[in-house]
């Protein structure tokens, strides 16, 4: 049975597929993760459910120092042309020490759109965002301290065209595999049943 057949395969749990994923090179499993259509990532994040909760770790590890830039390859299932669904969310994590990370889209869509940033957030305390996943990128919210020097300029999500695609917008994550995440999209407090593979480097 390849991954996809496991994806949509309701009897195979999330363990199954984690342990396929991380028995591949992380070009494999880049590529695996990248093909993934609206339907696998749906019942992808279904299953992902089951897992364990996600930590800031594992999005931007320990190892890395703080303002320190950590890349996500992602997949949406927007209704974009072909080669505007691939994207990266780059990640640092603040140097105040507080539990989150700041972070903003790279892709073909960035100079036309704007960098979409984000702050990453725990849902804990939160029991309706916690059933959606451990934690959230959330798009009402862009850092307020020092991200690399090579980003772009930090704007707000209600300026320019980004607002039609990040104002009010909240995506809730959780844990794949090792290195891998599914997220969720939110519209205010509506699901928008669109989703997006996450694959980090190493």
């Amino acid at each position: 049975m390849t991954l996809a057949d496991q994806l949509l395969d309701p009897k195979v749990p999330l363990e199954e597929i984690a342990r396929v994923l991380d028995a591949m090179t992380p070009a494999a499993r880049r590529d695996a993760l990248l093909a993934t259509n609206r339907a696998q990532q749906r019942s992808l994040y279904q299953k992902a459910k089951a897992g364990r909760a996600l930590t800031m770790e594992d999005f931007v590890p320990a190892s890395i120092s703080a303002v320190t830039q950590v890349r996500h390859y992602g997949r949406n299932t927007l209704p974009l042309l072909p080669s505007w669904r691939f994207f990266e969310k780059r990640m640092s994590r603040p140097d105040d020490g507080s539990t989150r990370a700041f972070g903003y889209n790279e892709g073909s869509t960035r100079p036309l759109i704007g960098p979409g940033y984000f702050v990453l957030l725990p849902t804990a305390g939160n029991p309706v965002f916690a059933e959606r996943g451990s934690l959230v990128v959330d798009y009402h919210q862009v850092p307020d301290g020092k991200v690399p020097a090579d980003w772009p300029k930090v704007v707000p999500n209600s300026v320019g065209l980004q607002m039609f695609v990040y104002k009010g917008t909240r995506d809730f994550m959780r844990r794949v595999s090792e290195g891998v995440t599914i997220g969720a999209a939110y519209k205010g407090e509506k699901a928008l049943d669109h989703y997006f593979t996450l694959v980090r480097e190493l």
